[in-house]
């Protein structure tokens, strides 16, 4: 029988990451649980025991229930009744059969009826979730809302509430509307205190929300009246059981048919205010904002392992001109650059996830006691590390979903453009990676100024300084040293452009390069300590990164800041 997790061993090799051990210690706060919870571990091992477990558990409900769903959601999709977005009909029992599976609420503590998991593990999860169907990974993923209500809203709130998602209740974060995309310092959703009831009351519309009628909902509204950018903004709880909110329109989309993207019509809704007014938007939506695109990491990921395992089973067995296609060099290339892609880009993932660990981790326990130096210190590495890698993460995953999508297609041919495959949904699909939870070039806003500044250099270089390769991979590692020079003369250039437009403009090309000598670093360590897994990917990967990188870098030392005018439309 298939299953998601034992099928892909490149999956659970990050449960060997460096720092693993070191999140389930912060994580576990010295195992204190195992007195109080019979299923909580007693130390590292059995902590590892009981994620693969739970990683196994998954798999298995996605090759074998979420999976085998996947086109008859596709097909049908949600639709609205009296203002109510009912789900299609097979997403109700990938429901059931998450929560049967205690899939829900999982990263909270086990005292509100969670599993405890680090982000790491959630984002394994995430990630085979997303390969059966990324549509319903969307709307199980959005229970990672529940940490900002946990890091932000009071006790009583969490008792309230986590218990319930826990349960299985699903949620949304509703922060776009019409007027506001990407912008949100434009959000107009009026929130007025209500003297009489002690409540806030939320008036307006949103939209683009995803899982747009689900059960719990942080919502982003202007709390201070006269005000029109970030500053006046807070976050509220929206509980549907309160009622008040209607969805007025599903979204009719190219793909993941299965999430319901809706517009909502708040009228006199009660909510409650989330930690403190003003800090909506700069606070708390910048964190629920960066989970969400690690989230989208995890979800490309799961793609892209679909879009190849897509395409190689077709290779294998369709024939052409007396022989297998997959013997085609033309064929093959093409394969090992979409699995390259993504074993590079999974391990920038799960290097980012664990970056967020350490840090997050480390503020859970600072609401119990004080941290020592040496923790605070340890805290404020990785929070910089995390917030810097984020963007790249998000950003060059959901670019290599839609190329491995792409792929697929081109490997199989005309069959590719025909509805009964796959590929097009996958296709379909990822598209939209790039685009929500800030766009690509969002995240490249997200990411220049550690760039710029030098920051990815050093951890680039703190990466590379004495890395270990194994003999065969030795001249890859040699070209690494060689394009880190490359690099850092492009960068020297970028900077001595007296104009900032002419640094926005070539921000992009920085990024890329940045991302790919980070990534090559990445999978030639993996490949060295798993070479069955990931050697021959770490040779395609830093060929593919020579290449690219080298191309930038000849870009960027032949650019003058007057060539911006054979770019800009007429």
């Amino acid at each position: 029988m298939a299953n998601y997790y034992s099928d892909h061993p490149e999956i659970g090799f990050y449960l060997n990451h460096p720092l693993m051990a070191r999140i389930v210690e912060l994580k576990e706060k010295g195992f204190a649980d195992a007195k109080e919870y019979d299923y909580a571990p007693v130390d590292l091992g059995d902590a590892i025991e009981n994620y693969k477990q739970i990683l196994d558990i998954t798999g298995d409900v996605a090759a074998n229930i979420i999976e085998p769903n996947s086109e008859s959601v596709d097909l049908e999709g949600p639709h609205l009744e009296n203002g109510r977005m009912i789900y299609a009909s097979k997403t109700y029992e990938n429901l059931d059969a998450t929560r049967k599976a205690g899939l829900w609420g999982v990263s909270m503590p086990r005292r509100y009826g969670g599993l405890n998991l680090p982000n790491a593990v959630f984002s394994m999860l995430s990630e085979m979730i997303s390969a059966a169907d990324a549509g319903f990974q969307n709307i199980w993923s959005l229970q990672s809302c529940i940490d900002t209500l946990y890091e932000f809203g009071s006790e009583e709130q969490r008792q309230k509430y986590i218990p319930r998602v826990c349960a299985g209740e699903g949620m949304s974060m509703d922060l776009t509307e019409p007027d506001a995309g990407s912008d949100l310092q434009r959000v107009m959703l009026k929130a007025t205190f209500d003297e009489k009831e002690n409540c806030w009351r939320l008036n307006g519309v949103k939209r683009f929300i995803t899982n747009g009628d689900s059960d719990i909902h942080l919502v982003l509204a202007r709390s201070e009246e006269g005000t029109k950018d970030g500053r006046g903004l807070s976050m509220f709880i929206y509980d549907k059981r309160q009622g008040g909110v209607n969805v007025r329109h599903i979204e009719h989309k190219l793909g993941i048919h299965g999430s319901p993207t809706c517009e909502l019509t708040y009228k006199n809704a009660k909510a409650e205010l989330c930690g403190s007014t003003r800090l909506g938007l700069i606070k708390y939506v910048m964190a629920l904002m960066n989970g969400a695109r690690l989230g989208i990491a995890a979800q490309s990921v799961g793609v892209e392992q679909e879009a190849y395992n897509e395409a190689l089973a077709y290779a294998r067995e369709r024939q052409q001109f007396g022989d297998k296609i997959i013997n085609f060099p033309a064929v093959y290339d093409m394969l090992s650059r979409m699995k390259a892609k993504l074993d590079a880009g999974r391990a920038l993932l799960y290097e980012t996830a664990c970056y967020v660990d350490v840090y997050k981790c480390l503020e859970d326990i600072a609401r119990d006691r004080a941290l020592t130096a040496e923790e605070k210190q340890e805290l404020k590495k990785y929070q910089r590390l995390a917030d810097a890698f984020t963007p790249l993460a998000k950003g060059m995953n959901s670019e290599y979903a839609n190329q491995n999508a792409y792929d697929a297609i081109s490997i199989h041919g005309g069959s590719g453009f025909i509805m009964e495959y796959k590929s097009q949904r996958l296709y379909r699909d990822a598209r939209i990676f790039s685009i929500y939870e800030g766009t690509t070039q969002l995240q490249v806003v997200a990411a220049i100024r550690y760039i710029t500044n030098g920051t990815m250099l050093n951890n680039i270089k703190e990466m590379i300084d004495g890395m270990e390769c194994l003999d065969t991979l030795k001249p890859m590692g040699d070209r690494l040293l060689a394009l880190v020079k490359i690099y850092e003369e492009a960068l020297a250039k970028v900077k001595s452009l007296d104009s900032q437009e002419a640094h926005d403009f070539l921000a992009r090309r920085l990024y890329n390069m940045t991302a790919e000598l980070v990534m090559s670093i990445l999978i030639l360590r993996d490949a060295t300590k798993a070479p069955e897994l990931f050697e021959k990917s770490a040779n395609v990967y830093v060929r593919m990164a020579t290449e690219d990188i080298m191309g930038h870098a000849a870009y960027i030392d032949r650019f003058k800041v007057e060539d911006l005018d054979n770019f800009k439309a007429e």
